[in-house]
């Protein structure tokens, strides 16, 4: 069968497979065996266990659980609430200073969780429940806590990133850094529509808050500033050259739990099981679907489908940028459905041969595909920080939620459009820090 014609049964097929119901990783495994078997014969089959055990043999793949650990041991904490109280308290003079607050600590929280579930939890909690009681529409309530928990995977350190550094071979330190500036524009944008949004209701006096003390003011540091000097230590020690990604999430897991345990009396044998076997389990998930993906990479490549529609976008005379917004728009449906780790491990071994041969750079190309990842968490069907939202509020709609983060997917389109037109906003910072990519 011709490679071309053979990938579009295996996209249909695999599109059956995970809609299925099956768990992502299984419905990988069964479509890879499924081909090899039919189109390389049952001696193919021989080598799965060591590609799919192979993939687990890499020194980078230590810094996703170390990291889920970190996350994990912080979201079992009042971390979140507090970084929002310290926000609120030290922003209560600026024009919207509590959506601001919200906004900033989901910022925050997201660069030490690493999670936007987890984000939408800690800081929606608290945020909320603040902004309802101070008169906010509930669209901007929920959609602003919805959207900034999205930026948990795309402010460093973020376990997307890693996944995208170790399924295309690329630096994850170069990556984190690349996340960065296009992390702070996301926030500002989103800041910038909760201020009109909230201006246009009429209600000047939502965008004023009650006064605190400077007592007040300080008070609240001590328990928020040791997480922020770790986040900070952690990235000094990868970009200065002190410890790779794996060993500085290994000390900050270890530094988090400490901290948990010291400021937020996190001792009882019982909670941090439950941090341990949480951690265990989201770990335990994303290294089966890494391991999945690297079998059905093999396959593509076996079967010559990877390189065959390299060779076919390559041949077409189309202008790159609609070949950029194609992969988009695929990316963006994907995103509807799968989880953010799953679109990465399946796409990235087609897509990357496609980007690097059309002239785009794959560092900043991680940033776009990450923000199409996030538009997926808040948008339908699966949207699952609309979810978590619907949780935390139950007496808003979920239609209320979804129409509320509407503007906010708005707001990502445009910071995609913006890095397609200047693309240093992703690059500058790696390049500055580590030098210009050879």
């Amino acid at each position: 069968m011709d490679p071309l014609t053979l990938s579009g049964l295996v996209a249909l097929t695999t599109i059956l497979v995970l809609f299925s119901g099956v768990s992502v990783a299984i419905g990988l495994l069964i479509v890879s065996a499924g081909f090899l078997l039919v189109f390389d014969g049952a001696r193919s089959l021989e080598l799965m266990p060591e590609i799919l055990f192979g993939k687990l043999d890499n020194f980078a793949l230590l810094a996703i659980p170390m990291f889920i650990i970190m996350g994990s041991s912080i979201a079992s904490t009042r971390a979140g609430a507090d970084l929002y109280e310290a926000l609120e308290r030290w922003l209560t003079r600026v024009p919207g200073g509590l959506v601001i607050s919200n906004l900033g600590a989901c910022a925050l929280f997201a660069a030490m969780s690493g999670s936007s579930p987890a984000t939408c939890a800690a800081i929606g909690k608290m945020g909320i429940p603040e902004m309802r009681k101070r008169g906010y529409p509930d669209g901007v309530a929920a959609g602003s806590i919805a959207a900034g928990g999205t930026l948990g995977i795309l402010i460093p350190p973020s376990v997307t990133m890693i996944v995208y550094g170790i399924a295309t071979e690329s630096s994850i330190g170069r990556l984190f850094l690349a996340g960065v500036m296009p992390g702070l524009m996301l926030v500002g944008l989103f800041m910038a529509w909760s201020l009109y949004s909230t201006a246009r209701s009429g209600d000047r006096e939502l965008l004023t808050a009650r006064a605190y003390s400077w007592r007040e003011k300080f008070e609240i540091l001590p328990r928020v500033l040791p997480f922020l000097i770790i986040i900070l230590g952690v990235l000094y020690a990868m970009y200065g050259g002190i410890a790779t990604p794996s060993e500085t999430a290994a000390v900050g897991a270890l530094l988090c739990l400490l901290i948990a345990m010291v400021i937020y009396k996190l001792w009882n044998p019982r909670d941090l099981w439950v941090v341990l076997r949480d951690s265990t389990r989201e770990s335990v998930m994303i290294l089966f679907i890494i391991a999945a993906a690297g079998v059905f990479s093999y396959m593509l490549s076996s079967l010559y489908i990877t390189q065959s529609i390299a060779e076919w976008i390559g041949t077409l005379d189309v202008n790159r940028w609609w070949l950029m917004g194609a992969i988009n728009i695929f990316l963006l449906i994907a995103g509807f459905f799968l989880p953010p780790v799953a679109v990465i491990l399946m796409a990235a071994p087609i897509l990357l041969p496609i980007i690097v041969t059309a002239g785009f750079d794959p560092i900043w190309f991680a940033v776009v595909l990450t923000i199409n990842m996030e538009i997926g968490l808040i948008s339908p069907p699966v949207g699952l920080n609309l979810y978590v939202i619907n949780g935390i509020a139950p007496d808003i709609p979920l239609k209320t939620i979804l129409s509320g983060s509407m503007p906010f997917v708005l707001c990502m389109v445009l910071a995609i459009l913006l890095l397609c037109l200047f693309p240093g906003i992703a690059t500058w910072l790696p390049d500055l820090v580590m030098g210009a990519a050879v």
